[in-house]
């Protein structure tokens, strides 16, 4: 069972969608509506595409690294989003905690709201 704030492995396409590459993904929330639709966003190691008290970075060192399933520090990319069925995605491989998902949509939030 899929819900808020487990990481996924999800092919995620580029933005101007010429190919897709096996990434982590975090499961933000399910689409209101009677579908298995997810709102996920992108996992990365390249901290340096991660913006600064924006997307979200998890440390070797974090509370719930180990319990992610990543294998190093990763960019949690509030900024790469897309919406999925849930059958496309290759299957969990840990989570994130509460607090950390709750920051994470907070930050969208008051993003939305600008």
């Amino acid at each position: 069972m899929k819900r808020a704030g487990d990481v996924v492995v999800f092919r995620f396409p580029n933005s101007n969608f010429s190919k897709s590459k096996s990434r982590p993904a975090i499961l933000l929330k399910k689409l209101p509506y009677g579908f298995d639709d997810w709102l996920i966003c992108m996992v990365t190691t390249q901290l340096d595409l991660c913006i600064d008290g924006f997307d979200e970075v998890i440390k070797t060192e974090s509370d719930d690294f180990t319990q992610s399933g990543l294998l190093s520090t990763s960019g949690i990319r509030i900024t790469r989003l897309a919406v999925v069925e849930g059958q496309i995605l290759v299957g969990k491989i840990g989570e994130i905690s509460s607090q950390r998902l709750n920051r994470i949509k907070q930050n969208l939030s008051t993003w939305f709201n600008e």
